[in-house]
C-alpha cells in the first residue's frame, strides 16, 4: 500500500506542478519564474525560491504524518520529495546543466524532454508558453526522438 501511494503521488505530483507552472509561474508570481526565461546572470535565481515553495509541504506531511501516526501523509510526502529530487536533477541537471551531474545523453527520453522544454523556452515572456510538465511531453517530441537515432 505505501508503494501505491508514493507512486500515485509522484505522478500526481507532475499534474499539479504542470498546473502550477501554467498558471501560477506564468501567472501571478511570473516575477520569481521570469529570470528562469533570461539567460542566467548568476548561479542562483529568484525562480529558485520555488524549490522551497514545493519543499515545505512535503517536509510538512512526512514530519506532520510522523507526528499523529498518518502514514497516508508520510507516504504523500515522501512521494512529493521523490518527484522533487527527480525534477530538480533532470530540470537544472540535465536540462539547463546548471549543476554538472548529467553530459548530454543520447536516450530518447531525455531527448524528448529537453525538445520539449526547449520550445517552453522558446517564449521568453510569460504569454504563449508551451510544455509546462517535465516527465510527461507530448508524443511528437518523443516520435522526433525517435527518428534521429
Amino acid at each position: 500500500m505505501h508503494f501505491l501511494v508514493i507512486f500515485a503521488t509522484f505522478w500526481a505530483m507532475e499534474l499539479i506542478t504542470w498546473a502550477l507552472h501554467k498558471y501560477v509561474m506564468h501567472g501571478f508570481l511570473w516575477n520569481l519564474h521570469e529570470d528562469h526565461h533570461a539567460p542566467y546572470q548568476s548561479t542562483f535565481q529568484k525562480n529558485d525560491t520555488f524549490l522551497l515553495i514545493f519543499a515545505i509541504p512535503s517536509w510538512l506531511a512526512i514530519m506532520l504524518g510522523m507526528m499523529y501516526g498518518s502514514d497516508i501523509s508520510v507516504d504523500m510526502g515522501i512521494g512529493t520529495a521523490i518527484y522533487g529530487v527527480v525534477y530538480f536533477l533532470l530540470h537544472e541537471g540535465l536540462i539547463h546543466q546548471r549543476i554538472k551531474l548529467f553530459k548530454r545523453t543520447d536516450n530518447f527520453f531525455f531527448r524528448a524532454i529537453r525538445k520539449a522544454h526547449k520550445i517552453h523556452h522558446k517564449h521568453q515572456g510569460k504569454a504563449h508558453g508551451e510544455c509546462f510538465g517535465l516527465l510527461i511531453v507530448p508524443v511528437k517530441y518523443y516520435k522526433e526522438a525517435l527518428r534521429r537515432r
